[in-house]
């Protein structure tokens, strides 16, 4: 039996540097092939079978586990369908600029592969996600998937792998910094910052918050209450410096989210 569409959207606040509007699970045909201009962002995620987007006059050959950014203002439709279901994340703001040139995603360069582990992520999150808080789970999972982009992109670099794979098991610790890694590899800190901002186009420290902020949002998916407990857990001292960089990180303070969540 086909699966029907959903579609979940939310009315933005103007003021916010980052916000989602809609988050739709797309599967009708004559809609993917309808064209239209797009008046906000868009995040794709290929959930089922091939599909080939036509943005302005440009055709991307998307398979299952693809993602593929699209531009505000580009026409937007499906040329061919082959058994196709997608997810797609409406979203705007000021910070949208920056992730994009942080991320160098660009006309050129909007097409990611191997993303098919966050299809049932995503997946329960729109099933899940309620009209009060379908802006916060979408703004969420945007987040997510934009701090797995350099997981998923080819570094070539050992130094740079190491590097992150160094990460990933000790940031939440509070005072594990570039540092740690420098005196564990035998390398200078100044250097693996540069070498790491170079072949990543991210700086260390940003990427380390992002590891920690994402970290963060799934502990209180997951039910954890208090915002100390998150903040210690995810690597952060003082409750305070966590609270300033999960609001600026996400766009809503964790007592924000939290209550988003509750609704």
């Amino acid at each position: 039996m086909p699966r029907k569409n959903i579609c979940k959207i939310s009315t933005p606040l103007i003021s916010t540097p980052f916000f989602a509007s809609r988050f739709i699970l797309e599967t009708d045909e004559a809609t993917m092939k309808t064209p239209y201009i797009l008046e906000e962002n868009r995040l794709c995620l290929i959930a089922k079978g091939k599909v080939n987007f036509n943005l302005s006059s440009t055709v991307f050959d998307l398979n299952m586990g693809d993602i593929i950014f699209c531009f505000k203002g580009e026409e937007f439709f499906a040329t061919e369908t082959l058994n196709c279901e997608y997810m797609y994340i409406d979203f705007d703001g000021i910070r949208s600029t920056e992730l994009f040139k942080r991320f160098g995603i660009i006309n050129s360069s909007r097409v990611f592969s191997g993303f098919d582990g966050l299809i049932p992520f995503w997946h329960e999150s729109l099933s899940r996600a309620s009209a009060e808080n379908i802006d916060l789970s979408a703004e969420s999972i945007l987040l997510y998937t934009f701090s797995r982009l350099s997981a998923n992109k080819p570094m070539g670099n050992p130094i740079v792998n190491k590097i992150m794979e160094i990460s990933e098991e000790y940031f939440k610790q509070s005072d594990f910094s570039i540092n740690t890694i420098a005196y564990e590899l035998g390398y200078n800190a100044k250097y693996l910052s540069h070498i790491f901002k170079e072949k990543t186009g991210v700086t260390y420290s940003e990427y380390l918050r992002d590891l920690r902020i994402k970290y963060a949002v799934s502990l209180f998916n997951h039910g954890l209450e208090s915002v100390k407990n998150v903040a210690a857990l995810s690597g952060f001292f003082d409750p305070l410096y966590f609270s300033t960089v999960f609001k600026k990180c996400v766009g809503v303070t964790p007592k924000e989210y939290k209550k988003g969540r509750e609704s």
